[in-house]
């Protein structure tokens, strides 16, 4: 039976990612693009599929697992009939290697052990040819070689390698897996305690250069190293998770491929490393979103890969029975090729965010914002997929109007803050017809709310940002009244849904889970109309709903208790950050950040 989402825990190093499973299993391993296939298990928890365990060969009476402080170096501590012992998980940063080291540690007694370890290349589909060379053993198919050396005799056993062994107090043994394309020769073997002391420092001094000093710093900082462990350091890529096709509602269909970087990110990203001081990051990830969406204004894409790749092609991989039967198992993403009005929203917004921080200015960024709002200024009328990429007709959604409103004003505002030329009052005139047309066609007066599409009765979790934008202020009546039926129509046991999924929206089979981050946003909400209290409430929830060691997934089901979704979802950990700061912050210094700078910006001062 595959193990819940939530019991598991990340390692990676910035280039390359691994889900541990609190069994001891590694179910998931990237190459070393997150959007290359992967070596073990295209799906959590299918063993004939790809799967390394390390664990008590007994029975396991009691565990309990943590990262060490302020890193990515994960210790599962087992407890059994005979004694305890202490499974060490990291991926050692490297620019010039790949791997992942897994260190047994006798705590007490003598606990027997077992290793298995089942290589798949190509998502589950590819046994690769193992053989041993100078006393490792190397697995390749076709461009990929994963080569395991360790200090235990390990023999092959139906298709698979495995291992016996036991440990007592203080002794270690110690298993290294590397990869490398098959073409490149053999790597030397690393120092397993080397490796990790080196691990555990260099996150330790990543950590250390946080400047957040608001409340819920653990989680906040978790957080942060969450994100940095989704970066692709090479082009500075931050990716919506290092998963594909974990599904939005169990034995569903709703199953996509989320390792790549999302336009939509932009600004939560920008915003969430800014606040606690990792500008290199924050610049890193404009450089990444510049190159990204260089190019024509109309070949926009809502989604690149981690190294700025446009084709994304959706492939169903039919030997995949999918996690616990929700299929079909996926990669690439259809949506890449959908027409999203929000996403030059964002690419503004977080531009104007940048400068408003202080970053050294891209000289090329203007130009290219200019050519962005002059494709903008002829296509903001036209109906899109939405922020939720929705696979139905293209209606006209309120927020990608009320996003399309955001290019302008943030180009406006950096146009007369910093003195860059362009046509603004042609930008005036569009954000001013804009904004009246929303007011008219997207706000249902009867209800006293905005609604999901022009002349649609239904809501939308993306309204609560409406004033989040600085599109009203946040004491509007419309803004209090939306608020309050999102709460009504769209809250399912104290969480919130994106929209609801029985509508004709989109022609998928309804259901999915309550989506993490509209509840982040909902919170946000609720601050910001006054109510910290409630809003205080809704957050310590939330942070309850993480898993032991901190993760969160982008859906929870809250009648089964289970975290839905790809994981660990970046944008849930980029919302719980903004909202963090929110509620660390007084209400008239968020109003002041909203009026001044578009939204309550984290990195920018509201006075």
């Amino acid at each position: 039976m595959p193990l819940p989402i939530e019991d598991y825990a990340l390692i990676g190093d910035c280039r390359t990612a691994a889900l541990v499973g609190r069994d001891g299993s590694i179910d998931w391993l990237c190459l070393p693009r997150f959007d290359a296939g992967a070596c073990f298990a295209a799906l959590l928890g299918e063993p004939r599929h790809g799967r390394w365990l390390l664990a008590p060969a007994g029975e396991v009476r009691g565990l309990r697992r943590r990262y060490r402080d302020g890193t990515l170096v994960l210790e599962t501590e087992f407890e059994t009939a005979t004694g305890s012992v202490r499974i060490i998980d990291c991926m050692p940063v490297s620019g010039e290697r790949w791997d992942v080291l897994r260190i047994v540690e006798g705590l007490s007694g003598r606990v027997g052990m077992r290793m298995e370890l089942v290589i798949r290349f190509d998502y589950g589909s590819i046994v690769p040819w193992v053989r041993r060379v100078d006393g490792a053993l190397q697995a390749t198919a076709g461009p990929d070689t994963l080569v395991l050396r360790t200090d235990v005799p390990v023999r092959g056993e139906n298709m698979k390698t495995v291992a016996a062994f036991d440990v007592g107090p203080g002794e270690r043994k110690s298993f290294a897996l590397n990869f490398r394309p098959s073409h490149e020769p053999t790597q030397p073997p690393v120092d397993a305690e080397e490796s990790l002391a080196a691990t555990e420092k260099h996150w330790r001094a990543w950590s250390a250069q946080s400047t957040y000093r608001g409340r819920w710093r653990e989680a906040v900082h978790r957080s942060l190293l969450t994100l940095k462990a989704l970066t692709y350091a090479p082009t500075g890529g931050i990716v919506a998770a290092p998963t594909t096709s974990l599904p939005e509602q169990s034995g569903g269909t709703r199953n996509w491929d989320y390792r790549y970087c999302w336009i939509r990110d932009a600004t939560y990203t920008l915003n969430a490393l800014l606040l606690a001081g990792y500008r290199e990051e924050a610049v890193a990830w404009r450089e990444w979103l510049l190159r990204a969406v260089a190019g024509s204004p109309g070949d926009l894409q809502i989604l690149y890969g981690v190294t700025g790749v446009r084709r994304l092609d959706e492939v169903e991989l039919g030997w995949l029975p999918g996690y616990l039967g929700a299929a079909p198992a996926r990669i690439g993403n259809a949506a890449s090729t959908q027409f999203q009005l929000d996403v030059y929203g964002e690419i503004m917004d977080t531009l104007h965010l940048a400068r408003a921080a202080g970053l050294d200015p891209e000289p090329a960024a203007w130009e290219i914002q200019v050519a962005l709002l002059e494709f903008l200024e002829s296509h903001w009328r036209l109906p899109d997929e939405g922020i939720w990429e929705v696979r139905g007709p293209r209606r006209h959604f309120t927020h990608s109007k009320v996003m399309a409103w955001v290019a302008f004003d943030r180009a406006i505002r950096d146009a007369e803050a910093c003195g860059l030329r362009g046509p603004t009052e042609r930008w005036r005139e569009a954000r001013d017809e804009i904004h009246a047309q929303v007011c008219r066609e997207g706000y249902d007066r009867d209800r006293n709310t905005f609604v999901q599409a022009y002349g649609s009765p239904h809501l939308d979790a993306s309204l609560l940002l409406v004033a989040q934008v600085g599109f009203l202020p946040p004491d509007d009546p419309r803004v209090r009244g939306t608020v309050e039926a999102i709460r009504r129509e769209l809250v399912v046991d104290g969480l919130l849904l994106r929209y609801s999924t029985a509508t004709d929206v989109d022609a998928l089979p309804p259901g999915e889970g309550a989506f993490l981050p509209c509840s982040f946003w909902l919170a946000d909400s609720l601050a910001l109309t006054g109510r910290r209290g409630e809003a205080e409430a809704l957050f310590e929830r939330l942070l309850a709903l993480g898993n032991d060691v901190g993760l969160f997934s982008e859906e929870y089901d809250p009648h089964r208790r289970r975290m839905l979704g790809n994981f660990p979802q970046a944008l849930t950990h980029m919302a719980l950050i903004h909202t963090a700061h929110l509620l660390s912050i007084p209400d008239d210094q968020a109003k002041r950040s909203i009026h001044r700078h578009g939204r309550p910006a984290a990195a920018v001062p509201a006075s």
